[in-house]
């Protein structure tokens, strides 16, 4: 694949997490979303580290890999990032018994 291919991939997935996460009310939802735009962004970044390193850098392993390593750092957050969402949609069920952004404002109580 070329590195066009790889941001048009990247592109479409990125508007499509966009657009679920500002026209979905479903908090699971939402946090589905944000994981396409998280996983957008690290086709991005490993493409780049693959297609756009410069030709001197090729012998350093350390320059080629920092579109991984951010990749790593970007899933490490999004893991993070769920398991808090997770914890504060139990948390909405349990009082609401509903999972919905509109009844967000609720738990303020």
């Amino acid at each position: 694949m070329s590195f066009e291919a790889f941001m048009i991939v990247a592109a479409v997935l990125f508007c499509i997490g966009l657009y679920g996460s500002l026209a979905r009310r479903n908090v699971l939802a939402v946090l589905m979303s944000i994981e396409l735009m998280f996983n957008a962004v690290n086709v991005t970044l490993v493409a780049m580290a693959k297609y756009l390193a410069p030709a001197g850098l090729q012998d350093d392993i350390s320059a080629v890999l920092t579109g991984q390593v951010f990749a790593v750092f970007i899933i490490t957050v999004a893991a993070a990032e769920i398991a808090l969402g997770l914890g504060i949609v139990f948390a909405m069920y349990r009082t609401n018994e509903s999972v919905e952004l509109t009844d967000a404002a609720t738990m303020r109580n």
